[in-house]
């Protein structure tokens, strides 16, 4: 095997999904520890970052903000170490959805018609621009955090004023109304769709994190060949955006069978409901296999 040197799982953090980043951090740093690499836990809410100096390589299961924006990226750049993931310029894009919708509006990537909130912005404006019902999001947040599904004009007046309290800046997106995917990315290449199926309304925080009965099918359904073309596109969506590493790519097939990319991940998920495990494990990589190939993958960028 390779070695690695000491790598620092850098987990847990102080953004919302804290949490599941000590999940996920956790997982990754037992795998490394069955596969003989030396690495320890780093919580940057517990440690001086400057202590990462001291080691050779990084793996980031940090989620959201601080770990997922872009600032740890650029750190860790300018300390010369190298990191798992994309680098910092294409993960402050990512992880700003209205960026990344802007970017791919331009490329013609299809995704759903979206629109900036303020508090000047009237429900009745928004349903003239993107119909009813919508979504309403963050733009800097993942984890489904602070995402509504907006039917009326008093859902949307007191999700707006719960949102703008999570980020300043506010978008509403056109409601597609089908099944939800997602594409695993590793090292240039995408893993098998994954259809998901909540029971909840829409896949929110809930359906993702705490609830046992949210459905998982891979192989996806979809026919082999259209699944083939949609996971070659989100791999092109994903580096349109300069992602690099491993990530995920979100999106909505309609009724019609015509699909539209939500969002871009670049620290997905790597808990025992994570998706990008359960894509690999369906082409017979393990996870312990997936951490390593993702190890390789670190780079200073």
């Amino acid at each position: 095997m390779d070695d690695f040197g000491k790598v620092a799982v850098l987990m847990g953090g102080d953004s919302n999904e804290r949490a599941v980043s000590l999940l996920s951090g956790d997982a990754v740093f037992h795998a490394l520890n069955r596969l003989g690499i030396n690495a320890e836990a780093f919580d940057p809410s517990f440690r001086n970052i400057e202590d990462i100096k001291s080691y050779d390589r990084v793996f980031i299961a940090l989620h959201g903000r601080g770990g997922e924006d872009g600032s740890m990226q650029a750190f860790l750049k300018s300390k010369n170490v190298a990191y798992t993931g994309s680098d910092s310029f294409s993960s402050a894009i990512a992880i700003d959805k209205l960026k990344t919708k802007l970017l791919w509006r331009a490329l013609n990537i299809a995704t759903p018609d979206f629109h900036q909130v303020t508090e000047k912005t009237s429900y009745a404006d928004i349903v003239n621009l993107i119909g009813s019902p919508f979504f309403i999001k963050p733009s800097n947040e993942g984890s489904s955090i602070g995402i509504d599904k907006i039917k009326n004009e008093q859902q949307y007046k007191e999700a707006f004023l719960k949102t703008s309290k999570i980020d300043p800046n506010v978008i509403v997106e056109k409601f597609v109304d089908g099944e939800e995917f997602t594409v695993g990315i590793v090292n240039g290449k995408f893993l098998p769709v994954i259809k998901i199926k909540p029971t909840n309304e829409f896949y929110d925080y809930e359906a993702k994190y705490l609830k046992d009965d949210t459905q998982y099918i891979c192989p996806s359904g979809i026919e082999k060949n259209k699944e083939a073309l949609i996971a070659q596109e989100a791999l092109e969506a994903f580096n349109s955006i300069g992602c690099s590493s491993w990530g995920r790519v979100d999106f909505m097939m309609d009724k019609k069978n015509d699909h539209y990319f939500i969002e871009v991940n670049t620290s997905p998920g790597m808990t025992s409901h994570s998706l990008v495990p359960m894509a690999a494990k369906e082409m017979g990589t393990n996870f312990d296999q997936l951490v390593l190939e993702i190890l390789k993958t670190a780079n200073v960028k």
